[in-house]
């Protein structure tokens, strides 16, 4: 009996280990979080989201918002999937930055400045929006009912630095939707 309760924990041991996913279904660390990137980019259009989440963000129990770990630089992914996005002729991303990020203090978060600065370097001259975190939260709950979101979470250990990307169609502009909208309604 000893010995063959031993063998259950072991083989219990060994399937958790060999498993992608812990008991938080949360997948583990991979560095192939670009090659699930690739592969979701394709089906991926107008209205989904990719987020590049600081280590604290929360795994979001909808079933449309997929978490995972990256185990890597948070300005270093966002730096990767705005490159991959750019080569996407079908998508263009809507940058969402937390309105709280500006006044995040380093007397309670060191390194914050040295993050912003990076992050205002890297988007260069992309346009992006600030929301209050917890508004962008509502967002991204919402659209994961519908739509698919991809969460990457990074190691960084800072407040409030999540990237939001909201996904818009890469052939169509905003304006061009709004003339043809108001050509419909004239038709009426």
């Amino acid at each position: 009996m000893k010995i063959e309760l031993r063998s259950l924990l072991m083989a219990a041991l060994l399937g958790s280990m060999l498993m992608n996913t812990p008991a938080t279904g949360q997948k583990k660390a991979r560095p192939d979080w670009q090659r699930l990137l690739e592969q979701r980019l394709p089906v991926y259009g107008h209205r989904n989201w990719i987020v590049i989440a600081d280590s604290a963000y929360p795994s979001q129990s909808r079933a449309g918002i997929e978490t995972i770990a990256t185990g890597g630089d948070q300005l270093e992914i966002v730096q990767a999937v705005l490159a991959r996005i750019e080569r996407a002729p079908h998508i263009r991303p809507t940058i969402y930055l937390d309105a709280e990020l500006p006044y995040v203090d380093e007397q309670y978060a060191k390194g914050i400045g040295t993050y912003r600065q990076g992050l205002k370097r890297l988007l260069g001259d992309r346009p992006s929006q600030s929301l209050p975190h917890d508004q962008i939260i509502a967002k991204l709950d919402q659209t994961g009912a519908t739509f698919n979101v991809l969460i990457l979470k990074t190691t960084l250990a800072l407040p409030y630095t999540s990237v939001f990307l909201e996904l818009d169609c890469g052939y169509w502009s905003s304006e061009a939707e709004a003339m043809l909208r108001a050509a419909m309604k004239k038709e009426r």
